[in-house]
């Protein structure tokens, strides 16, 4: 499954919800199924190496820019990446999403959907590194999917419904894998097939033209083999993609060659 091309994985979730475990499995089947480089950019890192041992609301900016920026700079080289962030507001997800859109590269929203008392009981069961009213209010906070078109999760996991997290984890990269391979024989046909916009410009090109044209009363004899040949202009050069600016210059050459119009 080894594809040239490399893609955004946007994992989002309350904190304690499993994320980074779920992201260093997904990690390793990554690499192994597609033999490309994975990095996971996890923000607690950045803010570690930034700022450590002190954590302060007011240096969160800094660390969601630096956050972004080793996102943009990992899938420059190449790199699958997966955020493991929180990503719990619309607008967290949406700069990556933009990333993504820049670099014309495919992203996919993970949902760790774990339920905010599990994810409190975790918690605790770490001792409290982060305070169940942090969650809490984060959980408050959480923009639901589906406001948006491209904000609807590819792929949703819950620990309490689906415990086999290796498997979920395969299946999913077989999704991510046909999806990409639809893509890239979708573009392969776009390719292949004339480009709608540009067919339309011959057309409005050449029927304006042509309106000119038989408004010389000369050409009237020759109408029915000039709208032939302009049928047959558009289909080829529809084919051949050709550039705006050629279309008229060409056209007239064409006529002329098969027409003997001057």
């Amino acid at each position: 499954m080894n594809n040239k091309s490399n893609f955004l994985i946007i994992l989002v979730g309350l904190p304690a919800s499993g994320k980074s475990t779920f992201a260093f499995k997904l990690k390793e089947e990554l690499e192994l199924r597609f033999e490309k480089k994975v990095k996971v950019i996890d923000p607690d890192i950045i803010r570690d190496s930034v700022f450590p041992n002190s954590f302060d609301f007011k240096n969160e900016p800094q660390i969601r820019e630096k956050n972004i920026q080793s996102v943009r700079k990992h899938l420059n080289k190449g790199y699958i990446v997966i955020s493991d962030d929180l990503n719990y507001y619309s607008s967290m997800r949406h700069d990556l999403k933009l990333i993504a859109d820049s670099l014309k590269i495919k992203f996919y929203i993970i949902h760790i959907s774990t339920p905010l008392r599990l994810c409190e009981k975790r918690n605790e069961e770490r001792g409290k590194p982060i305070p169940n009213e942090v969650i809490q209010s984060i959980f408050n906070k959480f923009d639901n999917f589906n406001k948006y078109k491209w904000d609807i999760p590819y792929d949703t996991y819950d620990i309490t419904q689906t415990r086999d997290v290796i498997q979920f984890i395969e299946n999913l990269i077989n999704k991510i894998a046909l999806n990409l391979q639809e893509q890239i024989k979708c573009k392969d046909s776009l390719q292949k097939k004339p480009s709608p916009s540009i067919r339309e410009q011959i057309d409005l090109i050449t029927r304006k033209y042509v309106g000119e044209l038989l408004k010389n009363p000369k050409y009237q004899i020759s109408k029915k083999a000039i709208l032939e040949h302009r049928k047959s202009f558009i289909k080829i050069q529809a084919d051949n993609l050709i550039e705006e600016v050629k279309i008229l210059k060409n056209f007239k050459l064409y006529l002329t060659k098969h027409l003997n119009l001057n």
